[in-house]
Formats: C-alpha cells, sequence, structure tokens
C-alpha cells in the first residue's frame, strides 16, 4: 500500500493489520520442513501419542455420525471473512452508511435551530470535530464511539455552513449534496474498473499539490483574520485570471484532490480485506472515508458560493 495518501489509512496500526506476518528464515532460506511462520508442523513438536488421539478421537466420532450427518457436514461452505472475524466490504459500507447518518443527525440539528445557534454550534462543531480527528487518527485501537461522535461533531459543522452558504446562495446546500454524491459515485466505478489507481508517480503528484493547497490554505486563513483582504472567501476571491476568480480554478485542484484521495481510501480498504485485517478495523475504513467525504462536500459547497457569487 503506497504511503502519503490519508493520514488515517497510514497509520501504524491499520497499515501493520494490512501486511502480512513476516515469514522468519534461516540464512534466507527456510529449512526442509519447517513451518514457514516457525510453527510446530502437524504431528512435530507434540507429546508422543497426541496425534494419534486426536486422530483416534475423530475416527470414532465419525463412526457415531449417520450418513445424513457427514453429508450436511461435507456440504457446509468453508468458513468466510466475517465467520472468522475479519474485515469485510459489507463491514466497511454498513459501517460508513452509519457514520453518514452520524453527520446527517448533526447537520439537522444546525439547520433547524436559529441562525445564530447554529453559527455557535458550527464553531462548537469544527473545532470538536478536528480535536476528535486528530485524537482517531492516532488512537492504538479504532473506537466506535469515538468515531460516531466526530461524525455528529461534522454534521454540525456541515449544517451551519450549509446553512450560512444556502442563505446567501439558494439552492448550493442541495447541488454541493449531489455533487458529493456525484463524485464519490463516479470515483468508485473508476476504481472498481481498474482505470484509475493509486500509482507511486500520482502518489508523489498528489503530495506535491496537497503541500502546495495546504500552504495556500494557511496563507488564505491568515490573511482573512488579519484582515489583510476583505472578500469572504480571501484571495480566493480578491484575484482573478481571464476574468474568473482565483477561488475557482483552486476549488477545482482541491475538489480532485479529495476524488483521488478516495481512490487511495478505497486501495487501502481493499489491502485490508484482501489480507484479512481484524473486523474492527472497519470502523478504521469508515471514518477515513467520512474524512474525505467531509473534505469533498466542503471544498463543493465553497466552489458553487464562489461561482455564484461571482455572477452577482
Amino acid at each position: 500500500m503506497a504511503l502519503g495518501g490519508n493520514p488515517i489509512f497510514n497509520g501504524k496500526n491499520f497499515r501493520e493489520a494490512t501486511q502480512a506476518p513476516p515469514v522468519p528464515q534461516a540464512y534466507g532460506q527456510n529449512n526442509y520442513g519447517q513451518n514457514q511462520f516457525g510453527q510446530p508442523q502437524y504431528g512435530q513438536g507434540r507429546a508422543p501419542g497426541s496425534v494419534m488421539d486426536a486422530q483416534s478421537g475423530w475416527m470414532s466420532q465419525q463412526q457415531n455420525m449417520t450418513n445424513d450427518q457427514l453429508q450436511q457436514m461435507y456440504n457446509r461452505p468453508a468458513a468466510g471473512p466475517a465467520e472468522t472475524g475479519r474485515m469485510t466490504f459489507d463491514d466497511v459500507i454498513v459501517k460508513t452508511a452509519i457514520c453518514l447518518a452520524a453527520v446527517v443527525v448533526g447537520a439537522a440539528v444546525t439547520l433547524t435551530v436559529s441562525l445564530s445557534l447554529a453559527s455557535m454550534l458550527m464553531i462548537v462543531g469544527a473545532l470538536g470535530g478536528f480535536v476528535l480527528a486528530l485524537v482517531n487518527t492516532f488512537k492504538k485501537q479504532p473506537s466506535p464511539a469515538l468515531i460516531l461522535a466526530y461524525a455528529a461533531l461534522e454534521g454540525l459543522f456541515l449544517g451551519g455552513l450549509t446553512r450560512i452558504l444556502d442563505g446567501m446562495y439558494p439552492g448550493v446546500g442541495l447541488q454541493a449534496v449531489i455533487g458529493t454524491l456525484s463524485v464519490f459515485a463516479v470515483t468508485l466505478v473508476l476504481f472498481k474498473s481498474g482505470k484509475v489507481r493509486a500509482t507511486p508517480k500520482a502518489m508523489r503528484f498528489f503530495m506535491i499539490a496537497v503541500i502546495g493547497y495546504a500552504v495556500f490554505s494557511l496563507i488564505n486563513m491568515i490573511m482573512m483574520w488579519t484582515g489583510a483582504v476583505d472578500s469572504p472567501f480571501g484571495l480566493r476571491t480578491s484575484f482573478e485570471i481571464f476574468g474568473i476568480p482565483l477561488g475557482v480554478f483552486v476549488g477545482l485542484l482541491a475538489i480532485g484532490l479529495a476524488a483521488f484521495s478516495l481512490i487511495m481510501d478505497f486501495t487501502s480498504i481493499e489491502a485490508g480485506v484482501r489480507a484479512g485485517a481484524p473486523e474492527r478495523f472497519s470502523w478504521t475504513a469508515a471514518f477515513g472515508l467520512t474524512v474525505t467525504l467531509v473534505w469533498l462536500y466542503v471544498e463543493i459547497i465553497r466552489l458553487l458560493a464562489i461561482l455564484r457569487g461571482g455572477e452577482e
């Protein structure tokens, strides 16, 4: 799995869960007849007679079973990942849906209360979500309660942001939801078809672009806080290129980065399922997808607001 994408999937615990156990070797080779994982092979390292006792016990059990019982036993399907406590795609889908439901519940709160209270809850959601994002990212084991709390706080933030921008530019909230779902669906289809992959070259470009975008966002935020620019979106709408606000170009870049981050998330999840990661890490996968989708939604609604503002 390539590094440099979503920090949630690049955490030590998730990476270790998606990697096969190391194969111990003596001077680069396994000894003949030695199990590659260092475990005693069948019949080796056991007490004398224990193997024969186990075989005789199994034979006696078979003799006491009817032909129909034996046939039913042999016809049973092999235990799958779900039965063995391993992460599956269904687990990730269900838990992601639960996280997004928590986001919707949080957003519904700020969309229904008074505007002043919604603004305060938006700030609480932004700060609280940021703190819990750090906690969940660096936590050794995933905590469903903390992940759902993060989703609910982000819902407060997104609901407040949507209410403010939709009040200024009616319709951008619904358009942002449709846009986010559309980008997610297209990205998933392209990933499943194999047409878009997180190659090392693409990863390097992604890292350079993300660092550049982060630097721009930090400078823009500082200039807005200090009053160096009085535009609602700072440098994004203070400068134009060929009559088009700078924020349009930056927004398109950010949406592209968020979409490619989804590709890397899918790659990490696929690696986790194939490696047989423990089922609890499906919460980590759901958390990572939720973080990326929140980022994508923010970028889309901001771009729509800048476009609508340029029309006035």
